[in-house]
């Protein structure tokens, strides 16, 4: 993936992990605009992935493929990166993009969230990129991991899900290094991108966070493929880093 032509996605096998809707179907349009063959995994929304296929499939046959796995199940992901190498023939990039997010306020912590929080922000992205690490030193790929600008900051209330984000920033420093020189790794930290879809943040808390940000405006879905992108493809010498596309609003938290 080391090239800096317009073209440099063309004929890549790319991963991406919860592609079914929000921010990971469009990594997945987005990278696939760019010539890019895309193994769209999900979870639970089949009808969401399927539509999702179904669109790129017909701009471009042969270019995108479904996946289903509870990527919480360790024992599921070497069978995942598996059947995604016998349809494409390797795997050029992940993109750790499944996420759970929800409140943990303390004294209300258990095991459950636990579970959830940190197997879906820490937990799958480590034994993911473990399992398809073979086969992108083999071809010289890459991982993007999307983390949050509460991975070093951590949002009230949330606890769980800032740590297990923090614990994924650092995770991803550390596998630069244990996949250099071969594999570069890196991380985007969305900030106020799109709401949840369960009003865990009434419009008031919108508005105050959106005008904390320094360019007072929420960013788009576009903003963190673009940055997704430019890891991916145009930045060779770039590994261990973090691209924090939030409107400024880290720079003064």
């Amino acid at each position: 993936m080391e090239t800096n032509g317009s073209l440099a996605l063309e004929g890549k096998v790319i991963l991406v992990t919860g592609a079914s809707r929000r921010i990971g179907a469009t990594i997945a349009r987005f990278l696939h605009r760019e010539g890019a063959s895309l193994a769209l995994h999900y979870r639970n929304d089949c009808q969401s992935t399927e539509t999702l296929m179904g669109e790129l499939e017909a701009a471009r046959p042969g270019s995108a493929r479904c996946y289903p796995a509870d990527l919480r199940d360790v024992s599921a992901l070497n069978e995942l990166v598996a059947q995604v190498v016998a349809d494409f023939g390797g795997i050029d990039a992940l993109v750790n993009n499944a996420s759970s997010f929800f409140p943990t306020p303390l004294g209300s912590i258990d095991e459950a969230a636990w579970d959830d929080l940190v197997g879906s922000n820490f937990k799958a992205p480590l034994f993911l990129s473990q399992a398809v690490a073979p086969h992108l030193r083999s071809r010289r790929g890459a991982i993007v991991n999307i983390t949050d600008v509460h991975a070093e900051r951590p949002l009230a209330g949330y606890a769980l899900y800032s740590a297990a984000k923090g614990a994924l920033l650092t995770l991803t420093r550390a596998l630069a290094q244990e996949l250099g020189p071969e594999v570069r790794v890196n991380a985007v930290a969305p900030g106020a991108i799109l709401w949840p879809d369960d009003g865990q943040f009434p419009s008031p808390e919108r508005a105050a966070i959106v005008a904390h940000t320094l360019l007072k405006r929420e960013g788009s879905p576009e903003d963190i493929a673009r940055a997704v992108r430019f890891l991916l493809a145009d930045a060779p010498y770039v590994t261990g880093q973090v691209i924090n596309v939030d409107g400024g609003r880290s720079a003064h938290l």
